[in-house]
């Protein structure tokens, strides 16, 4: 098959419609002197006293029986010889406007000034012709095309119009139909040569001047004899007939024209390409980044017996006849009948009365009910009403302040003058119920100032530990709000008086500036640049702007530094020795100044060390697939802070763990219950390239493979107490068995999911934790994966499922799920903040992540029915089988790596 190409009609998008009009050609009948008597006011048309009397022709762009543009006409112009005006004429529309259905629709006009009865033009139709501009292939017709002009008419454009440019041939009769082959072989011989003539102009046939000269000259006189005869033929025709047209008899019939035309020409053949528009703009729902209205799939069709499907049916090559049509009523928040009756109903519910009016036994429990939702939870249209009804009286519920937000609109004018005052009156929320005030369904200024006002309440160690959702949440701002919003002035204002939290601040928008994916919309890339830009800019005014910039500058190339190393590090094809060999070179070498960093550095990952230098003697290398880098760097206090480095991976999911296990051991603190988690800090550099902080420990697998099956045996080895139970010291034993319990309900909470024993790590002090997070939100790629990571390994270093330290752990679990259940919002608004993040496991199903969450905490049973099924969960786990088969299979998988 020969390689084709085509354009698109959409691509010519600033190109004007033209049209070349060439010539008229045939032949008039005299109008007898028995007409003319008849009709004396046909002496004063031009054209029936000159056979080349003045005409002038206009055009017009015509689709769907209606006029698509004004009419465009040639000048007035005198003849000698022929009616050629050779003149190009411009329509008021682009080639990627025009409808499929176009037509172009060109009239010849006869100056008549005896005849100006309906027109102010003095002129009355010479003929008229309609040609569409697309051909039955859908492609824009080019080139010279020969228009039969039909007499006295004017071209009426319409879909079924009465002036097509082409007429089918008649039928024969049997007396004429050895004249009119004689006819039709005339006609064929005159449009093979017009052919001829296009390819000519074309450029597929050479030119000859001299011989071409002879061959019009023949063309000419085969046109003007094949005109005479078709005339002749359409004459016969028409014979039995008689039609008066302004006074003539059958003059229109017996006379025939042609009117060429010429259209512009393209390098390729143009074919109509349709432009697919946004919604319209009916619906009150905010549409995706991309504006594309996410529909449901096409139904399935079902055929009873008998139904020739692949015939007549829908088969399998018809299915592009099920189309989808957009309705946009699909994600309006508002149905419009309810909206008008709450304008109805709170129009009412304004005045003194509201102040003073109180709710009966049967309206407080209900609103007790209401103010108990979860921020996942939809307020029904009667629900909206009763708090809007009873707003007065519940200003004294801090609980109540962002259901009274859902149940007013925003968008109306008068609510909102309504409700704004009342805001600042409402007893003050705590600042992790103004996060929820933050999300995307809350884009009102209003709305998003107060809850800005009340995180001002917030120090910098609970802002610090916000401060990732709080980014991302500069991405709901209301469109005109942008960078300029309250909220971004409120986070550059804080980050410029806090260096820890300005460090962050910095390294978290440059991560979201540098993501180049298609998920990352290209006006939230422009919202973080300028955010980082005007935070720039407000350092400068401080005291110690300029030197923390520097600072920010010199990070900066301290990564840039690393990144590199790392890349040559993985794509060298050496073995592992070779590589750490490599790599110390790489760090002792002065030019990558490494081995002294002076003045000492805060160091991204963690501000508050100051380092001043590598022990490059010290560096490794791990088995990693990406290799990452163990780095140990010199403090001012002489001390070593250890870090491993890695590129080729996207450390933003397993810094947003790390920010909610570090929340979550946040709020078990402050009831008192800490469980000895391990936190480690994690910092994504880039969408690429990132550290995190090493925590000197062994994977559960290396423990039991050294101490030949036991985790016990670890613990006793490295904390012996020959008077403790089990031979292992108190504190030890504790740390391990509330870390347990930790980490046990946060990763089920949070889906953590390919949980195996390289990925669950034990320090010399008992602490147990967890790395590599991967897969959250109940995703794991092995099958059956239990909820909760629970091995015999686990509980054998406690004594085994029969002694005292297992029933404690279990008491652990329970408390830290009911001490996170009570904290439920604040957890759910950070994962609602998160939403629009460009993480893996959230960008697959991002309505669907929160509610993933929320399903895990269940919400919707009492205290006791929650804590009888964690239990039952808890011994599901122990008791499952298949993650000993995952574990061995993993272990075997790793030996075979290795």
């Amino acid at each position: 098959m020969e390689a084709f190409s085509f354009a698109t009609s959409s691509a010519l998008d600033k190109l004007q419609v033209h049209v070349r009009i060439d010539r008229l050609d045939g032949h008039q009948k005299p109008i007898p002197y028995s007409v003319l008597l008849k009709r004396p006011d046909l002496r004063h048309r031009a054209s029936n006293t000159n056979s080349h009397s003045e005409l002038y022709v206009t055009a017009q762009i015509w689709a769907d029986s209606k006029p698509l543009t004004v009419q465009a006409q040639t000048v007035y112009k005198s003849f000698k010889n022929a009616r050629v005006w050779n003149e190009w004429l411009t329509l008021p529309v682009t080639y990627s406007n025009l409808p499929l259905s176009a037509q172009l629709a060109i009239t010849v006009w006869d100056l008549s000034p005896a005849e100006d009865k309906d027109s102010n033009h003095h002129a009355i139709p010479f003929g008229g012709t309609t040609i569409p501009l697309f051909d039955k292939d859908n492609t824009l017709q080019k080139g010279r095309q020969r228009c039969r002009l039909h007499r006295h008419k004017a071209a009426d454009g319409l879909s079924s119009t009465t002036t097509p440019w082409v007429i089918p041939p008649a039928r024969k009769g049997r007396k004429d139909a050895a004249t009119e082959d004689i006819v039709d072989e005339q006609v064929a011989e005159m449009q093979r040569l017009e052919e001829l003539l296009k390819k000519q102009e074309m450029g597929d046939i050479p030119q000859n001047q001299w011989l071409d000269g002879l061959v019009f000259k023949k063309m000419m006189k085969i046109r003007n004899e094949a005109l005479k005869a078709e005339a002749a033929a359409q004459r016969r025709h028409n014979q039995a007939y008689s039609r008066d047209v302004n006074g003539t008899s059958d003059m229109a019939d017996d006379e025939l024209f042609y009117l060429d035309i010429e259209l512009p020409r393209f390098d390729h053949s143009v074919v109509f390409t349709d432009t697919e528009y946004d919604p319209p703009p009916m619906t009150t729902a905010k549409l995706p980044s991309d504006s594309d209205v996410r529909l449901r799939p096409p139904p399935e069709v079902s055929f009873g017996p008998g139904i020739n499907v692949n015939g007549n049916g829908y088969g399998d090559g018809d299915a592009g006849r099920l189309i989808r049509i957009y309705d946009p009523e699909i994600g309006r928040v508002d149905n419009p009948a309810e909206a008008k009756h709450r304008r109805l109903i709170r129009s009412q519910q304004t005045g003194t009365l509201d102040r003073d009016r109180k709710p009966n036994v049967d309206a407080r429990d209900r609103l007790n009910t209401i103010m108990s939702y979860g921020p996942l939870h939809e307020i029904t249209l009667g629900e909206r009403d009763l708090i809007w009804k009873f707003r007065y009286y519940l200003l004294r519920d801090k609980r109540s302040l962002t259901k009274f937000v859902k149940a007013t609109s925003w968008r109306d004018p008068l609510e909102v003058r309504q409700a704004a005052p009342l805001l600042e009156k409402w007893a003050e929320i705590d600042v992790d119920d103004a996060l929820e005030l933050l999300g995307p369904q809350f884009d009102h200024p209003i709305v998003r100032g107060y809850a800005v006002e009340r995180l001002k309440n917030a120090d910098d160690d609970e802002l610090l530990v916000y401060l990732l959702q709080l980014v991302q949440a500069l991405k709901y701002e209301a469109p005109g709000e942008g960078d300029d919003s309250s909220l971004a002035r409120f986070l550059i204002t804080r980050a410029s008086n806090s260096f820890i939290l300005g460090n962050f601040f910095h390294w978290y928008l440059m991560v979201e500036i540098s993501d180049g994916s298609a998920d990352q919309a290209p006006e939230h890339r422009d919202l973080f640049a300028k955010v980082e830009f005007d935070f720039m800019f407000e350092l400068e005014k401080t005291s110690e702007g300029a030197a923390k910039r520097k600072t920010f500058l010199r990070q900066g190339e301290l990564l840039t530094i690393l990144t590199k190393i790392s890349k040559d590090i993985r794509y060298a094809r050496d073995d592992r020795p070779r590589k750490i060999a490599r790599l110390k070179k790489f760090l002792a070498d002065p030019k990558n100044e490494l081995i002294n960093i002076d003045p000492p550095l805060a160091l991204p990952l963690d501000p508050s060390v100051m380092v001043t230098g590598i022990y490059p003697d010290e560096a490794n290398v791990l088995k990693s697939s990406l290799l990452p880098m163990v780095l140990n760097f010199k403090t001012t206090t002489n001390t070593k802070y250890s870090i491993i480095f890695k590129t080729g991976d996207d450390l933003r999911q397993d810094q947003l763990v790390i920010q909610i296990i570090t929340l979550m051991d946040r709020l078990l603190r402050k009831e008192n219950l800490d469980l000895k988690l391990t936190p480690y800090r994690i910092l994504a550099t880039s969408t690429s390239a990132g550290a995190f902080q090493f925590i000197p420990s062994m994977s559960l697998a290396a423990a039991v493979s050294k101490y030949k099956g036991s985790l016990l045996a670890y613990l006793r080895a490295n904390n012996p107490d020959d008077t403790a139970p089990l031979g292992v010291r108190k504190e030890a034993m504790d740390n391990y068995i509330k870390s347990c319990a930790g980490y046990c309900v946060i990763t089920y909470l949070l889906g953590v999911g390919d949980r195996h024993l390289d990925n669950l790590l034990i320090s010399p002090s008992g602490h147990f934790f967890h790395v590599d997070f991967g897969y959250i939100l109940g995703r794991d790629p092995k099958p059956f994966a239990p909820q909760m990571k629970l091995c015999k390994e686990m509980i054998e270093g406690m004594g085994g499922p029969s002694h005292a330290n297992y029933s404690q752990f279990k008491e652990y679990c329970f408390t830290a799920y009911s001490t996170l259940r009570k904290s439920s919002s604040l957890i759910l608004n950070l994962f609602a903040l998160m939403r629009e993040a460009n993480i893996p496991d959230i960008k697959i199903e991002r309505e669907g992540s929160v509610r993933k969450v929320q399903e895990r905490l269940w919400l919707e049973v009492s205290e006791e029915e929650a804590m009888r099924g964690f239990e039952r969960l808890i011994e599901e786990s122990k008791e499952s089988w298949m993650p000993v088969v995952i574990d061995r299979l993993h272990g075997f998988v790793q030996h075979w790596r290795a």
